[in-house]
């Protein structure tokens, strides 16, 4: 490396091409392999993306080593505690924090734009009664192109800027929807003169016999888990957002890919893996048994909640959650609750044990929020819901930056190690 550019030499032929180096904002450089086909005839291989950056951003940026993460620069401890998530909404949307006549008036449209076509509820009802609630996600936000077609113009700024609004506004309602309509009961309309979050966790709990009232202590968490997720660079769900909407398809149908990737138990269905796993453990007392099969390479069992991809460090949304499990579980005289006294224990073997730390098995996010939902009473299949709500506005801003960028449609290519080409031959002749 010599100064802003990588000198690589094909030891095949003896060429050697120059490739600009380019240095972001922070984090490491990247080099720019875009002529490295058209001057050595050659491509690059990198499965699973770890060493590639698939665009350039300006939304969020992550230092795992550090355990950092910003939204446009503003470090996630400083929303969580400090913001709501309208507010970041806003900021990840339009790159800065609104004043106050901005923020009322973008709060006052996402209110406006909360209720879906009746149609589109009717759709609900051809699914099973037992159909999982990211079933009925994936196929209904994919079907809003149909009802809202009037600005799907992905040229067009204000039918971008209207789209945007649209989602971040109906995707609570039809999360819902989703829920209400699997466990029978009656769907409940938004009520716009609550805050954005209530307003979900009311048309989530709310029955019409009788009268909803939530704590703010527990609105608050769920508030703070929106923040969390809301946006985390190129992760799976957001490149697939990005993929599918290089084609130029409409955001609603790239909106419920990225919903899809987002159905994972790799991705988004890792804190319902996390609750699976402290049912399992069941007791403080089973915990050292369980760390130690963990370690074993041999068995199956793994510490769900615990490592990530990006973060060798603590997972600085787990901070937050952390304080935000306590003070719900204060709230609802659950502070002795046998799973979160599980869950303590287990963090604090496995950041003490040696083999832990040397492979820097930090708790993650989902270790926490799991058992938050699972104290509000949100079941377990509704948790990579949760999720998709929340990472709405970090998918539309990502596909908005995307296609006012005017990048190309995304194409990969491949190794190939197949067949190599041969004749057909028929079948009374074949062996």
């Amino acid at each position: 490396m010599a100064g802003d550019s990588l000198l690589v030499k094909d030891s095949r032929t003896g060429k050697e091409i120059t490739l600009p180096i380019i240095q972001g904002t922070d984090g490491p450089p990247v080099v720019d392999i875009a002529q490295i086909s058209k001057q050595l005839g050659l491509f690059t291989i990198d499965p699973g993306f770890r060493s590639t950056a698939s665009c350039q951003s300006k939304i969020t940026f992550i230092d795992g080593d550090k355990g950092v993460l910003l939204y446009r620069g503003y470090p996630i401890d400083q929303l969580a505690e400090k913001s709501n998530f309208l507010e970041v909404c806003y900021l990840l949307a339009r790159g800065e924090l609104p004043n106050r006549e901005q923020f009322l008036e973008y709060e006052r449209i996402v209110t406006d734009h909360t209720m879906v076509h009746e149609q589109l509820l009717n759709s609900f009802k051809g699914y099973r009664r037992d159909a999982h609630p990211m079933a009925i996600m994936v196929g209904v936000v994919g079907a809003l192109s149909a009802f809202y077609h009037d600005s799907l113009d992905i040229h067009n700024p204000r039918h971008r800027e209207i789209s945007e609004f649209r989602l971040i506004a109906k995707i609570p309602t039809i999360a819902a929807a989703s829920y209400k309509y699997s466990i029978g009961q009656p769907f409940i309309y938004p009520k716009n003169e609550l805050s954005y979050t209530e307003n979900f966790l009311r048309m989530l709990f709310k029955v019409p016999t009788e009268k909803f009232e939530m704590s703010p202590v527990l609105i608050k968490a769920m508030d703070q888990i929106f923040i969390l997720h809301a946006d985390h660079e190129q992760n799976a769900s957001t490149s697939t957002v990005r993929l599918a909407g290089s084609s130029q398809a409409n955001p609603f149908a790239a909106i419920s890919a990225g919903i899809g990737a987002l159905w994972g138990p790799a991705h988004g269905g890792a804190n319902e893996a996390v609750l699976k796993m402290l049912n399992e453990i069941g007791d403080v007392s089973h915990v050292p048994e369980y760390i130690k099969r963990a370690k074993d390479p041999n068995d199956p069992f793994r510490l769900m909640g615990f490592g990530h991809r990006v973060y060798k460090n603590y997972d600085p949304r787990a901070t937050v959650l952390k304080q935000a499990c306590h003070d719900v579980l204060n709230e609802l005289g659950q502070q002795n609750s046998p799973l979160f006294k599980l869950a303590l224990e287990l963090e604090r073997i496995a950041t003490e044990d040696e083999y832990f730390v040397e492979k820097k098995l930090y708790p993650n996010v989902d270790f926490y929020s799991g058992i938050i939902q699972s104290a509000i009473g949100i079941p377990e299949n509704m948790f990579t819901v949760i999720f998709s709500v929340a990472r709405t506005v970090g998918w539309i801003t990502q596909w908005s930056e995307m296609i006012s960028g005017g990048e190309a449609i995304g194409r990969p290519r491949q190794l190939y190690t197949g067949a190599p080409r041969r004749d057909y031959v028929s079948i009374e002749n074949r062996s």
